[in-house]
């Protein structure tokens, strides 16, 4: 035995068992099945459905229906990714779509001009945005109660606004388009959401202010002392989920033609549902916007297919819970695997 072959020897026989092969394979299917879970939900739920009511399922009438009764949740869900991001909830954010709708329809009705409505409803937006910003950032109340606090406050501006009654007189024909229009057969609330989609994800995967709304509400305070301007970011983040929510409450009186002071209440739940399920998605751990928009019409999906085989009406409501509960325990799950 030569030298080289004796100091090689202990050295071969000290290295750890490599791994079998196939782990590198088993891993990245693993994640594969994780970061694309929802699409293979989403097509079951199209097959079976297609399969149990195929008359009433598959046709251009239902999926038109589905898509532009999801837009708005969809665009509202889009809204509160940017507060999530950043480590904050934004429970008004049905309450401001509820008052914009409110105050657009009584706008209208008083004679004013719908064009001068929707900047009044966006700017109003903007400055619920600004006071959730206020209480959480400089009176350090936690987002979840202040803005649970201010959903409340809004709930109440929608019934002052529309004195407890529903508003469905005096509605310009002109305004009706922005939200009743078909365009290739589906209704314009449909490109607002991806027009809306592409904005936020562009803003979000590409640019630093993405990076930045990550960056804090991942740890607020290393992305402090990194020199990011933590409360502009969260500030920023309630503006802008403001202003997104007003958009959507524009948009959906455009498409019911009438306003009523519960207006918003609805549209919590779906959009909470979505972003957390969305969570689990293509970017498992993070809140993103294609993985929300997967959740959305998921959600939508099961939904719709229930109602179609004859479910009772409360299901909406069951399935949105349900998915809600299970999507932050999938979050969570994920988290843990991930730290």
């Amino acid at each position: 035995m030569t030298v080289n072959d004796q100091a090689a020897e202990p050295v071969a026989t000290e290295q750890p068992d490599a791994p079998p092969a196939e782990a590198p394979t088993k891993r990245r299917f693993s994640l594969g099945m994780d970061r694309f879970s929802g699409l293979y939900v989403w097509a079951a739920l199209l097959i079976i459905f297609a399969i149990w009511v195929p008359n009433l399922f598959l046709t251009a009438s239902n999926a038109r229906i589905v898509a532009g009764s999801e837009a708005i949740t969809a665009i509202v869900a889009l809204g509160l990714i940017v507060p999530v991001a950043a480590g904050a909830f934004d429970l008004s954010i049905a309450g401001t779509l509820g008052l914009s709708v409110c105050i657009i329809m009584w706008m209208q009705e008083n004679g004013y001009s719908w064009v001068l409505g929707i900047f009044v409803c966006l700017l109003v937006g903007l400055l619920v945005g600004l006071l959730n910003a206020f209480v959480v950032v400089k009176l350090k109340v936690d987002s979840f109660i202040a803005t649970l606090g201010m959903s409340s406050i809004l709930v109440a501006a929608c019934y002052w606004v529309t004195d407890g009654q529903q508003i469905v007189s005096g509605i310009s024909p002109d305004f009706l388009v922005l939200g009743q229009k078909l365009v290739f057969g589906l209704p314009l609330p449909v490109f607002y959401m991806i027009g809306l989609a592409v904005i936020l994800w562009w803003l979000l995967e590409y640019t630093p202010v993405g990076r930045y709304l990550y960056a804090v509400g991942g740890n607020p305070q290393a992305a402090r002392l990194a020199g990011v301007r933590v409360d502009r970011i969260t500030t920023g983040a309630f503006m802008l989920s403001g202003l997104i929510a007003a958009f959507a409450g524009v948009v959906l009186a455009a498409k019911l033609g009438s306003a009523s002071p519960d207006a918003g209440t609805s549209y919590l739940l779906p959009a909470f549902s979505a972003v957390f399920l969305g969570a689990t998605q293509i970017k498992p751990g993070r809140v993103n916007v294609l993985g929300t928009l997967i959740a959305i019409f998921l959600l939508a999906t099961g939904v719709k297919g229930l109602q179609l085989v004859g479910t009772p009406s409360y299901v909406k409501d069951l399935f949105n819970g349900l998915a809600l509960i299970i999507a932050v325990a999938l979050a969570a799950r994920t988290a843990r695997r991930r730290a």
